[in-house]
């Protein structure tokens, strides 16, 4: 069956192709382990650029790299980790935090990836839900001083021994431990693995109750950052900038795992974002591809001294997390120069991505939709109500099954089977379209979707539209609490101009020919910013509970 064909005997529906499809690959899966693919990167590779930190001008060669990895992993195994430990990571991105995500691989330990914004119940939560023995973290991040955080939740944590800060004493003796290892007791370790062995925990922003823990294996995130680099043609020549989060699927695995299956360089602009700082490190380093999430792009191009960078080594990158406005999508196209930019959909439980545009898509498809199913995985769009698979066209929930799809969530079966079906479908909680073509749009989160006075309502159409006031710099659009209607339209709007922002009427106006009267906002916020995840997602949820 080909990408958009699909079977035709549901629900008594002679023609309509149903919204399901199939990756087919002409590249068989990996079948090894993280530390596998390092080797391998380093036998091919040796004197090639693996990864350079241009705040601190730190620089690996695949040599180097493997050899810190080595160092490191032997360190692990020194000061007692055995395989299926916890290692916790809880730092801002530095080459310390790859280190630790291949040393802990190597050694058959699963690396907790930490939020570097948590504040001392976060972290405490983490440590004791996941069991976290081993913790490496930053000294400090902004405001958060991270010694004083770990010492206040220390003691509740009794399974928590070991606590090593990047960059002092500490680290360096857990360095120095490496001289108890020979690396035959690593090459031991390592022909105890398996690629199905869970090697990550990656915990998801809870906006109701406590994050989930999603564990995910080698098998994993290994080929989803393979799948995600062959999709944008990588190749060893590639410098990918990463000023996304190394904590996040984001950086981890579309950003590091594709760089390491493809013997490309990462190059980190800055321990966390500045936007600056990314475009100076994409002229200095001659970066190939560049990475972020719409807010960030923007924030580039809205620089002052933009049009300063040189920006001509780019081609490719990826924006993710959000969809891309068309007039962003145009500028980071023709003034980014990233004519192969691609947009990509998934989640953490997915490892995570699950669509793809393709390099030759045009401005329609990389902005109107989140691409087509990735070789390997299966998608379909079920009624939320009865899982039924729908016809092309009609909007319902987005599900996903492959080797992509998690092993579960730590510790927790009964939400794991909430989640993830007895098909061993992931239910992504989003609504989405899958055209004819079979590229899907997604139309918003089931939570997020807007029913006004018995309208279904998706807000990415009304954002796009607002998009194209000249008023406009960015815009959200929420629902808040009505009683007449049960919910009404809020639109929160960034002006371009902040001594000269668009009015209520002005919208109003301007949506009155062009948008059906129950999807025109009868609400406006304006703001200076949004409330975001520190992987630079809008909290919907906080704008609601904020201006409902």
């Amino acid at each position: 069956m080909s990408l958009t064909e699909a079977p035709s005997r549901e629900r008594g529906v002679a023609d309509a192709p149903l919204s399901y499809a199939h990756g087919t690959g002409a590249t068989p899966l990996l079948g090894e382990t993280i530390g596998q693919s390092l080797d391998r990167a380093v036998a091919a590779r040796p004197e090639g650029e693996a990864l350079v930190d241009v705040a601190s001008g730190t620089r690996f060669s695949y040599a180097e790299l493997g050899a810190a990895v080595d160092r490191l992993a032997r360190a692990l195994i020194g000061i007692g980790v055995s395989k299926g430990d916890r290692v916790g990571i809880w730092a801002v991105n530095c080459p310390e935090w790859v280190l630790v995500q291949y040393a802990a691989a190597r050694v058959g330990a699963i690396m907790v990836n930490i939020n570097p914004a948590y504040r001392a119940h976060e972290l405490e939560y983490v440590l004791r839900h996941a069991g976290i023995s081993v913790l490496c973290a930053s000294q400090h991040h902004k405001s958060s001083d991270y010694r004083a955080l770990v010492a206040e939740v220390r003691d509740r944590c009794p399974g928590l021994r070991a606590v090593h800060f990047i960059g002092d004493g500490s680290w360096d003796a857990l360095l120095n431990a490496a001289q108890t290892v020979a690396p035959e007791q690593l090459g031991q370790r390592e022909a105890e693995l398996s690629c199905d062995d869970p090697v990550n925990i990656q915990y998801t922003s809870g906006t109701t109750g406590f994050p989930k823990g999603a564990t995910l294996s080698h098998h994993n995130i290994l080929n989803n950052g393979y799948s995600v680099g062959e999709t944008l043609g990588c190749n060893a020549q590639d410098r990918i900038c990463l000023p996304v989060p190394f904590y996040h699927c984001f950086g981890m695995v579309m950003g590091n795992l594709a760089a390491l299956t493809h013997g490309a360089c990462i190059v980190i602009p800055a321990p966390t974002f500045d936007p600056g700082a990314t475009l100076r490190a994409v002229a200095s380093e001659r970066c190939t591809a560049l990475y972020g999430v719409p807010t960030m792009f923007i924030a580039e191009l809205n620089l002052p001294d933009f049009a300063s960078y040189d920006l001509t080594s780019l081609r490719t990158g990826i924006m993710a997390g959000s969809p891309c406005p068309v007039e962003v999508m145009r500028r980071v196209v023709s003034e980014m120069h990233m004519g192969e930019v691609s947009i990509c959909y998934g989640m953490t439980e997915t490892s995570p991505v699950s669509t793809q545009t393709r390099r030759d898509d045009d401005l329609e498809r990389r902005t109107a939709t989140v691409g087509r199913v990735m070789p390997h995985v299966e998608v379909k769009i079920v009624d939320p109500a009865t899982g039924t698979t729908l016809p092309r066209g009609e909007a319902g929930e987005l599900c996903t099954r492959g080797y992509s799809v998690m092993l579960g969530y730590w510790g927790e079966p009964e939400r794991t089977a909430e989640a993830v079906d007895p098909g061993r479908w992931m239910h992504t909680g989003d609504l989405a379209v899958m055209r004819d073509d079979g590229y899907v749009q997604i139309v918003g989160r089931i939570k997020d979707m807007i029913i006004r006075g018995g309208e279904n309502v998706y807000p990415r159409e009304i954002e796009e539209f607002l998009h194209t006031h000249p008023k406009v710099a960015d815009v959200q659009v929420v629902g808040v609490p009505d009683q007449r209607y049960g919910e009404e339209i809020l639109a929160c709007v960034i002006p371009h101009d902040p001594t000269d922002p668009p009015a209520l009427d002005e919208l109003t106006a301007y949506c009155r020919d062009r948008l059906a009267h129950y999807k025109i906002p009868r609400r406006l916020q304006i703001l200076d910013g949004f409330p975001m995840t520190i992987s630079g997602k809008v909290r919907k949820v906080e704008l609601r509970e904020r201006y409902g």
